[in-house]
């Protein structure tokens, strides 16, 4: 209705022969043009998303390689607090005590770290005291 009017001109024209003025929602259609605007940004937005999307991935990519060795870590202090102890390989010292047939492995903090029953073979060992002098 009124399309033979300007826009102003219409807008006037259905202002003076309406009934009445009431504000109603309503599906409004786009031009041809305002979908080509809406594509043209949709590709824009697409490339935007993709290059945020591609940093995202090589900011966490450096995010999980500081990671894995805090977690790793991690790990390895929650297992020494769990067992309270550690597996190391070191020398100790062996000592043979021929009354009570019994072996001792000590480290170099002279702390006992295994002790078992002498083997037949390990009775025939001769003591050295320590007398602090090179004899």
């Amino acid at each position: 209705m009124g399309q033979e009017y300007s826009p102003t001109q219409r807008v006037q024209f259905l202002k003076d022969n309406c009934e009445k003025i009431d504000e109603i929602g309503y599906m409004k259609q786009f031009t041809p043009e305002e979908i080509a605007g809406m594509k043209d940004t949709l590709a824009e937005v697409s490339i935007e998303i993709n290059d945020i999307e591609e940093e995202k991935k090589e900011v966490m990519k450096g995010f999980k390689e500081q990671l894995t060795p805090l977690t790793e870590h991690k790990a390895t202090l929650l297992g020494h607090i769990k067992k309270k102890a550690e597996f190391v390989q070191e020398e100790c010292f062996k000592f043979i005590d021929a009354e009570e047939r019994m072996v001792g492995y000590y480290n170099d903090e002279g702390v006992l770290v295994e002790a078992r029953p002498m083997r037949p073979d390990e009775g025939q060992l001769t003591m050295k005291l320590m007398t602090g002098t090179h004899n």
